[in-house]
């Protein structure tokens, strides 16, 4: 078995073993606190292999974001999320929204994941999982799959922990309808 492949593996059958103990967590999503709603969201920034090299939240000041963790780029969960999102790109450009990956990958594997995948969108290089941390979605050595809906002022309006990538985009989407009617 490859070193990759062993890899995705062990990364597997821990967040199956997170997943099952994840009820028990009431209070807080897996990997530590939330930050809270209606709020500012938590500053940051990262590297990324898009524009000038960083991206920072204030960036995108007027606008809505979308920031989405996930754990690793070229695994299943992660590609078929990063493909969902990429093909509705065009809907969350109609709702002046920016889409938003972090995952403590590197800068060079964004890159790549990127090219192989068609993405369109920046991936954050969150190498050692501070802005993670700040979102209550580090796992130890890997974000996990969280999802955070920020308006143009920088106001965390929602939160998403029970994340499924196959229908998560259409999620987001629904609630960013709903927060912009009632914006």
């Amino acid at each position: 078995m490859s070193r990759r492949g062993f890899l995705k593996l062990m990364l597997t059958v821990c967040l199956a073993v997170f997943a099952t103990f994840s009820s028990a967590m009431a209070a807080s999503a897996m990997g530590g606190s939330q930050p809270p709603l209606n709020e500012a969201a938590p500053a940051f920034t990262l590297s990324t292999n898009t524009g000038d090299g960083t991206v920072s939240l204030a960036d995108y000041k007027g606008k809505w974001v979308v920031v989405y963790f996930y754990p690793k780029d070229f695994t299943s969960g992660c590609t078929l999320e990063a493909r969902r999102f990429q093909q509705d790109l065009p809907k969350y450009d109609d709702r002046n929204t920016q889409i938003l990956g972090i995952s403590a990958d590197s800068v060079d594997s964004h890159a790549e994941f990127c090219d192989s995948e068609g993405l369109k969108f920046p991936l954050l290089a969150d190498t050692d999982g501070s802005v993670s941390k700040r979102y209550g979605s580090w796992m130890g050595i890997v974000a996990l799959r969280h999802t955070y809906v920020i308006d143009p002022e920088g106001i965390l309006r929602a939160t998403f922990t029970g994340v499924n990538p196959a229908i998560h985009s259409t999620e987001v989407l629904a609630k960013l309808d709903e927060l912009q009617a009632n914006a």
